[in-house]
């Protein structure tokens, strides 16, 4: 019977690793291109272009509001994939370890990630496990890549923007900056705050199949709307004005950041997408998004101009205005 806690033997490539895959690892992401367990998976590939991309997730703690790192591993690879306009097919997962760490934990982090990889309809077909010394971790770290495919010629970036597009979000911000806040320091928020991690692969590729004035679309995690807003408009030499009035903030969120001076427009998401389409497209775009069980609160946030070229400028609901600056600094450390 294997021990209940992880051991720096888990790692060293014996038995104890041969173990470990064997009883957690492949009952949880088994598959025909995984199971054959060698140095790497050989898989097929439709016809068009490939998309690939990796990210490593350290937050604290593991589990949070409405999911754990697991759950946000998967998330934030699928997602990266799918503003890209790919179809996300397979994934990598590599885990580091920390000596000591309960299998319980594992397990339910190892389950909590491959139900998120069955929502997305992307398969684990390769992986990886290190061990560290207590001491050197925080539990654990989780390390993804991913491979999607991109069909047709459709190509989008945020160099495509003209002045007259729209800005749409497709749901409300900062959920997920502020349930890391709240679990992190015991706070018992009411209503309570989840996190908005979600897979948005089938409703953005809905929208790129089905809408054909798609510029850019991008999921603002880390810096929040602000930061992406600043990076678009700075790509596309265009001004891009947001109304304050129209940013979808559940009530919850906004007396959060009152109370602990955050800005949600620099809060992380992991379930939301900002899109750039082009103005005849907007209301197709988001009906299409209000289908959509994670594109309810969609909105239309604001306009692409050509006044300042790179500048971000918010309107303010009594109708003043600011500049919107990219986020300086940390504001939420470890938040995925």
């Amino acid at each position: 019977m294997m021990t209940e806690r992880i051991l720096l033997a888990h790692g060293s490539g014996g038995k104890l690793s041969h173990r470990l895959t064997e009883e957690i690892f492949l009952p949880a992401f088994g598959n025909a291109w995984l199971a054959p367990l060698e140095d790497a998976a050989v898989f097929p590939i439709p016809r068009g272009r490939l998309a690939m991309t990796t990210d490593s997730f350290v937050v604290k703690p593991l589990f949070f509001p409405g999911g754990d790192i697991g759950r946000l591993a998967v998330c934030g690879t699928v997602n990266d994939l799918a503003v890209s306009g790919a179809r996300p097919l397979y994934l990598s997962v590599g885990f580091i370890l920390e000596e000591g760490l309960p299998l319980a934990v594992l397990r339910q982090i190892v389950s909590s990630l491959a139900a998120t990889a069955a929502e997305a309809g992307v398969q684990v077909v390769t992986g990886d496990t290190k061990v560290v010394e207590k001491g050197l971790a925080d539990g654990l770290y989780i390390n993804t890549a991913g491979i999607g495919i991109l069909e047709g010629e459709r190509e989008l970036g945020a160099r495509r923007l003209k002045p007259g597009d729209r800005i749409l979000v497709s749901g409300s911000i900062g959920q997920h900056g502020i349930a890391i806040l709240a679990a992190r320091e015991g706070l018992e928020l009411e209503p309570p705050v989840v996190t908005d991690a979600a897979p948005l692969n089938r409703m953005l590729g809905d929208l790129v199949e089905r809408v054909s004035g798609i510029k850019a679309m991008r999921d603002p995690t880390r810096g929040g709307l602000a930061t992406t807003l600043n990076e678009w408009a700075a790509a596309a030499g265009v001004t891009i004005r947001i109304k304050e009035e129209r940013l979808p903030i559940l009530p919850q969120v906004q007396g959060a950041c009152d109370l602990f001076g955050f800005d949600p427009l620099y809060l992380a998401n992991e379930g939301k997408a900002l899109i750039a389409v082009a103005p005849e497209a907007a209301e197709e775009a988001l009906q299409l998004l209000y289908r959509h069980p994670y594109g309810r609160e969609a909105a239309v946030i604001g306009t692409v101009t050509a006044e300042r070229p790179g500048t971000v400028i918010l309107e303010t609901a009594i109708g003043g205005e600011r500049i919107l600056d990219m986020l300086a600094g940390e504001q939420l450390p470890r938040i995925c």
